[in-house]
């Protein structure tokens, strides 16, 4: 009989609830500890599971040193992703990490140098990814039919969607809106362009309705970071991306996500009131719109969009167990996300400073 990969949990709260549930549903993988800082937090959250001959853990290091694992997922808050990852490829094991990456550029530069080190790989949390919508939005951006791609519009809005609790703090997310969903909003642009690396970044950042009595009264005290944010973002090959993200704004949607070409332009609006892309499913179809010339003619053709349900968080993980037990390569790369970090961190950077900043990538 096959061995079952043997899997451990690093935070046992709400996301960590996602992994588990997929990791049980494979017949070859084995969930056999959890670690929390929370004193009896792991234990109860294995228990609930029934999950009652798996170790449980207060430290995440303890649970790395004394137990016999071939993967672990990340899934802590924010702040403590690149110190829980790093100590986990230091015991020489691939690492799932939840988004964000991290929070800043040293904490990211960190995680490069300890995965190059160790020889093993982490594969970020990004799911939307495996939307077969995403996928034929990146066959279409990568097909030429668009010509040479100059400009780009995405991002995200949720009129009223801020999550309270870890997200909220500087202390334990550092960073806001942006880390929660915008990077997302980014990740699906930069993986149909092929992840073009960033050059700069003019930004402005806003905390209006997190801080607001008025509108924020059961969290305000403690709300330390970003709710909306806006900026435009110099790339590689001549490209602009205009982004903006939101947790809380006196709007529906900061607009659909649209790639102009010299030759082309193409249109999407996922599904989902927010039109946030990877947002939760309510009932609505998104669009796909091609704008081009047809013989001189102007013409619209629609795209057709998937509508069939894809379990995107279980492929996700999938991916990664399959990566670990064929010895592969990182579904999602490090290689690719240390530019999304970037351009979170320099968003939050150009905003501090009220100028454009350089992206500057860690050395590895």
């Amino acid at each position: 009989m096959e061995k079952k990969l043997r899997v451990g949990i690093i935070g046992t709260g709400g996301i960590a609830r996602a992994h588990a549930q997929k990791y049980m549903m494979m017949e070859d993988v084995e969930l056999v500890a959890g670690a929390d800082i929370v004193p009896g937090k792991a234990r109860d959250f294995l228990d609930a599971r029934d999950l009652t001959k798996a170790e449980a853990f207060e430290s995440a290091q303890e649970m790395l040193e004394k137990m016999e694992l071939d993967a672990v997922s990340v899934c802590t808050y924010n702040q403590t992703h690149a110190e829980c990852t790093v100590a986990a490829l230091e015991a020489g094991l691939p690492v799932l990490l939840e988004k964000p990456m991290c929070v800043t550029m040293e904490q990211a530069g960190e995680i490069l140098r300890a995965e190059k080190k160790s020889g093993k790989f982490v594969s970020v949390g990004f799911q939307p990814r495996y939307d077969p919508n995403s996928k034929k939005i990146k066959e279409i951006v990568q097909s030429g039919d668009l010509g040479k791609i100059y400009y780009v519009q995405t991002g995200g809005g949720r009129r009223r969607g801020i999550p309270g609790g870890t997200f909220i703090r500087k202390e334990t997310a550092g960073v806001g809106a942006l880390a929660d969903i915008g990077c997302y909003g980014l990740d699906m642009p930069l993986n149909a362009l092929g992840y073009p690396k960033p050059l700069t970044v003019s930004a402005t950042a806003f905390d209006h309705f997190g801080k607001s009595p008025e509108n924020s009264p059961q969290f305000c005290k403690d709300f330390s970071v970003d709710d909306f944010s806006v900026a435009l973002v110099r790339l590689e090959g001549g490209i602009t991306l205009d982004f903006r993200m939101s947790w809380a704004m006196h709007m529906d949607t900061t607009g659909a996500t649209f790639f102009l070409g010299d030759k082309a332009g193409f249109k999407v609006m996922p599904a989902g009131k927010g039109q946030l892309w990877g947002g939760a499913w309510d009932g609505t179809v998104g669009s796909m719109t091609l704008y081009h010339d047809s013989y001189g003619i102007p013409t619209e053709t629609p795209i057709p969009y998937i509508t069939h349900k894809v379990d995107v968080f279980y492929e996700k993980v999938r991916a990664f167990v399959e990566a670990v037990k064929n010895g592969g390569s990182a579904p999602i790369p490090t290689s690719e996300i240390i530019y999304n970090q970037a351009i979170i961190s320099g968003i939050l950077e150009s905003s501090r400073l009220g100028h454009e900043v350089e992206v500057v990538l860690p050395e590895v």
